[in-house]
């Protein structure tokens, strides 16, 4: 409930951020309190959440456990583009918003998709380790092939999606895509050929996923996914680490199904140690770091208090993922 010298109270469920400028900077003049929280577990979340009028979550599980404690509760945001975290039926059942921020950082994500592959296509991390342990020679790392002419298969060719294919196009790289979400003339106005996965997978020497995590898309890409893709192949996934089954993914790279990985999302995260994908020269990981610039950081908190901003002085929402009567 708010305070006595607040109309509203925000509740920032849990969070990494060092400062709340942006979302001060929101919600002071609404007359919002923000109350910064460091709750993950189901208990903590609902202790956290009573008398909140609305949510802005990092990384915490919204279950409908949670949704259900929430009294007069009229947004959940998350600090970010994905909502799996959050039951979104429960929600609408309790006419709750949940909204995201899908735009705030398009072209980190996409770079860092693109990065990954030239990375992996060079072979340029562990050419790098081989040199910074003293070694000099070009030969440990043959073959590698050339770029321009291979295929990229962009799976979800949204926002991010059509990004990379732009931002690959420009190195001499072919793209299809699979989304069928997306028209004819959605595909025609980017020059991306639109496929079936499977054709998708068969046919590419990069596949970038960049789909959404449903109950539709887990392990989308896994050991039957896997044994259609070309032995050369090199799998890149800056979406969500649900969407790739792990297991699969570490078996299919030992055994050399695939020629190679990079990902900056797991399954677990942080990854525990003992993952199989730990270890294993032809996978390059990294933290999950894809969204971060210092820019896209101020923008998604600026956005995601904006966006709670706006429900609670009872406009509509710029990019809800429910609908509420």
């Amino acid at each position: 409930m708010a305070s006595d010298s607040h109309r509203f109270r925000v509740v920032v469920t849990d969070y990494d951020y060092v400062s709340f400028d942006e979302e001060r900077t929101v919600l002071d003049p609404i007359g919002a309190e923000l109350v910064l929280e460091h709750a993950r577990a189901e208990d903590e979340l609902i202790a956290v959440g009573r008398g909140a009028d609305a949510l802005l979550v990092q990384y915490g599980r919204i279950t409908a456990r949670v949704i259900d404690a929430l009294d007069g509760c009229r947004a959940i945001v998350r600090y970010g583009v994905g909502v799996d975290q959050v039951n979104i039926p429960a929600a609408t059942r309790r006419g709750i918003w949940v909204c995201n921020v899908p735009d705030y950082g398009t072209d980190e994500v996409s770079d860092h998709a693109v990065t990954l592959l030239l990375a992996s296509a060079r072979k340029l991390v562990p050419m790098a380790n081989s040199v910074q342990a003293g070694h000099w020679d070009v030969n440990e790392f043959k073959p590698i092939g050339r770029l321009r002419g291979r295929t990229l298969g962009v799976i979800g060719l949204g926002r991010i999606g059509s990004l990379v294919a732009h931002k690959a196009q420009a190195f001499g790289l072919r793209v299809i895509a699979s989304d069928p979400h997306r028209s004819t003339d959605y595909f025609a106005e980017r020059d991306v050929e639109s496929v079936v996965l499977d054709r998708l997978l068969a046919e590419s020497d990069f596949v970038s996923v960049n789909a959404p995590l449903t109950d539709e898309t887990r392990h989308l890409i896994g050991e039957r996914a896997l044994g259609l893709m070309k032995p050369s192949a090199i799998l890149v996934n800056t979406a969500r680490g649900g969407l790739v089954d792990g297991a699969a993914l570490a078996r299919a790279l030992r055994e050399g199904q695939i020629a190679g990985a990079a990902l900056d999302v797991t399954e677990q995260e942080p990854i525990p140690s003992g993952d199989p994908l730990l270890g294993l020269v032809n996978c390059v990981l990294t933290p999950h770091a894809a969204w971060y610039s210092e820019e896209a950081s101020r923008a998604l908190k600026t956005m995601a208090a904006e966006e709670v901003a706006r429900i609670l002085q009872g406009q509509p929402p710029r990019c809800p993922v429910n609908q509420v009567a």
